[in-house]
């Protein structure tokens, strides 16, 4: 899945984690592409045209969990979620939430969806996005970029991952998202 199986959440660190993916370059054109631990393969890094995601966290593999340990999962990885954008909000400010199911369904239709909305299908990032923008290095918004959050997991027996994402583009549900694929 990742490479950062087996490793503790610490929001905080999560949180320096995202500051410093802020001031990471992104490609101005390009080539979407995934990257892996060069030991494992695990996924590290996904980059593409104005965009990069990196995985912050992951959780236990569901191999033969059900509900109610199933559901205890999913609470567990959201909560994970909750309280790193609670730490970025006292930072940029109230989050705002780009649903990602539209292009979801489109992707999933066989349709093509933005670079960005397909490395994060790619990796299984389905979750909805919570999105901070356009913010600075130094919390200022002049010239800043676009940070989000989002969790998922590919299927039943996946482990959860919660992801961060810096684009220099905004991140916005595409226009006609709810419509026909």
């Amino acid at each position: 899945m990742t490479a950062r199986a087996g490793e503790a959440f610490d929001a905080d660190r999560a949180a320096a984690e995202v500051e410093e993916l802020l001031a990471a370059p992104v490609r101005a054109t390009g080539p979407t592409a995934a990257e892996g631990d060069p030991a494992t393969g695990e996924w590290t890094l996904s980059t593409g045209a104005g965009f990069r995601i990196v995985p912050l966290w992951e959780g236990d593999p569901l191999t033969g969990v059900y509900a109610p340990e199933w559901n205890d999962a999913e609470e567990a990885a959201a909560a994970r979620l909750d309280s790193l954008a609670r730490v970025l909000d006292t930072r940029w400010g109230p989050r705002r939430t780009v649903p990602l199911h539209g292009p979801l369904l489109r992707w999933q239709g066989g349709s093509p969806v933005e670079p960005l909305f397909e490395a994060l299908f790619a990796e299984d990032l389905y979750g909805d996005l919570s999105v901070w923008g356009p913010v600075g290095s130094d919390g200022a918004a002049p010239g800043g970029r676009w940070v989000a959050l989002t969790v998922g997991h590919s299927d039943a027996d996946a482990p959860m991952v919660l992801a961060a994402l810096v684009s220099d583009r905004p991140v916005v549900e595409p226009e006609g998202a709810d419509g026909p694929l």
